[in-house]
């Protein structure tokens, strides 16, 4: 009798070994949340790194919109620019060219009517500074129509370069919440912890996703606008080589009458 009432407490006091394991168990699967995907964590994260994850997501797009933008701008402008070198390095003359450009405004044809325009203004006086004068206007529409095409580039620089700051604010104002967790719940349960440590990565992860783009695409966008100033000059050279075959003052009245 005796030996059954010791195993039979030896039973109780085994499922009352057991019942804090279990009762830790539910606790740890009620605390876990339910959804640990990126758009969970963003709507179970706290007010301040929520706006840092969508401010990282407008800059991202931002970064998207300015290489679409630009990429269409620039192949529309260096197609534009190889063909009038084209017809500038061809048996031609600058009252051609110009006739040929006369509505046009890209910045080629800037250039060429810049230059039948001193042309027009020194009345046909052919002197040693006239291609100087030339030469001057024509780095002033070079430096114009290059500062045009690199408008809007340099938000992508500025966006490469704080992205992935504004992404660890993000991070730590999160892992300083975890931790602010941890205090209020008196347990270092990874449960409690987990989900602030999260949303603070998926901070950092958002702030990657923005910057590195970034800063691929304005070195690409650097490169390709640094072929186009090379177009450009390449033209300004053309320009002032036809104005040096074309001293004679007959050539010039013709330029003053096409103007």
């Amino acid at each position: 009798m005796r030996h059954k009432m010791l195993q039979v407490a030896g039973a109780i006091g085994g499922v009352a070994a057991l019942l804090p394991g279990a009762a830790l168990a539910a606790a740890d699967n009620a605390l876990l949340p339910r959804n640990l995907s990126p758009w969970g964590m963003f709507m179970g994260a706290d007010v301040v790194v929520k706006a840092v994850m969508i401010g990282l997501a407008i800059a991202s797009l931002v970064t998207w919109t300015v290489w679409l933008a630009k990429t269409v701008e620039l192949r529309r402008q260096v197609s534009m620019a190889r063909r009038r070198l084209r017809l500038l390095e061809s048996d031609t003359t600058l009252v051609e060219v110009e006739h040929a450009s006369h509505e046009a405004s890209d910045a080629v044809a800037q250039i060429i009517h810049s230059a039948a325009r001193e042309t027009s203004l020194s009345r046909g006086i052919v002197d040693d500074g006239l291609k100087e004068r030339i030469a001057l206007r024509l780095e002033r529409v070079e430096a114009a129509m290059s500062q045009q095409i690199a408008r809007g580039t340099g938000v992508l620089a500025t966006i490469g370069a704080t992205a992935p700051f504004v992404g660890l604010f993000g991070t730590v104002w999160g892992i300083m919440n975890s931790f602010i967790g941890i205090s209020e719940a008196h347990t270092t349960n990874l449960a409690v912890v987990a989900p602030g440590i999260a949303e603070a990565l998926l901070a950092t992860a958002l702030g990657l996703i923005a910057a590195i783009p970034a800063v691929v695409i304005y070195n690409h966008l650097a490169r390709s606008i640094a072929a186009y100033r090379t177009l450009l000059t390449d033209a300004s050279a053309q320009v002032l080589l036809l104005v040096s075959r074309q001293r004679d003052a007959g050539a010039f009245t013709l330029s003053r009458a096409a103007e």
